[in-house]
């Protein structure tokens, strides 16, 4: 039978058991994998499966484990960077400045990061060459959280975080924060933190400007759930299965409108 117009086809050659799949992804043993599928705890392109003997093409298949999504494709990289001041947004550079693209120029993966930081900010960037989940962690319609530590001048008055919340014009559109609050103070410098799903270039720092308070340090903290923790900087990382279904389930997930999204802190 002719396969349907524009759907992926299958060689049985490509495929695989199902358990045999979920074990090469981490999820256990061949056999702890086999009594998740018997407890009907997995998912395959929505329908729960199970037989023992189903077998899946890793590129195609859609899989889940107790609805969280699993990557079973072994040639896909997902890794956490924690990017050091000074160092560019980039694969590579003409004039030889610091790239991101020289952490990983000994992969064999052809990697590429995900959005990017300015050279004067620090923190979390992904990195992967998955170009799918990348384009959707990137694209505002799926409006995936991020959250920065910013450095600013104190005193910071409360009416600061309100009008944040309110919206700030930006380029002529109104650009609201999700959460903000002081997190630290010490003398004429305050700590803050501040949550939003703008993705547009400088927006934390301009944001801040706007409403008097320069930003003399900037850190990305945390990107739709993978957070920075205790990681060192320049040090990379892989992300856990549970940080991949979170950012999954994000991009599954219809995005909240901006105005439905509650405001946070004070």
């Amino acid at each position: 039978m002719p396969s349907e117009p524009g759907r992926a086809t299958t060689s049985n050659s490509a495929t695989v058991r199902l358990q045999k799949a979920l074990a090469a992804a981490g999820l256990g043993s061949r056999r702890a994998c086999e009594e998740l599928i018997t407890a009907g705890r997995v998912e395959v392109d929505g329908v729960v499966v199970t037989e023992l003997g189903r077998r899946v093409d890793p590129a195609v298949a859609v899989v889940r484990v107790d609805g969280a999504r699993v990557n079973i494709r072994p040639d896909l990289v997902y890794l956490a960077l924690n990017k050091p001041r000074g160092m560019l947004s980039a694969m590579s550079d003409a004039r030889g400045r610091p790239t991101v693209g020289d952490l990983v120029a000994d992969r064999p993966q052809r990697l590429f990061h995900i959005g990017r930081l300015d050279a004067d900010t620090e923190g979390l960037l992904l990195l992967t060459n998955d170009g799918e989940l990348a384009h959707r962690l990137t694209h505002p319609s799926f409006g995936i959280p991020k959250t920065y530590l910013a450095e600013i001048p104190a005193p910071v008055r409360p009416e600061v975080g309100k009008r944040l919340r309110r919206g700030i014009s930006l380029d002529g559109r109104n650009v609201e924060v999700d959460a903000f609050r002081v997190v630290q103070r010490d003398g004429d410098r305050a700590m803050v933190e501040i949550v939003l799903h703008e993705g547009r270039k400088h927006v934390v720092r301009r944001l801040l400007a706007a409403v008097g308070h320069p930003v003399t340090r900037l850190v990305r903290t945390e990107v739709g759930g993978v957070r920075l923790a205790g990681q060192r900087s320049g040090t990379l990382r892989e992300l856990t299965r549970e940080e991949l279904a979170g950012l999954h389930h994000l991009i599954d997930t219809p995005a909240v409108p901006a105005k439905s999204r509650p405001k946070i802190g004070a």
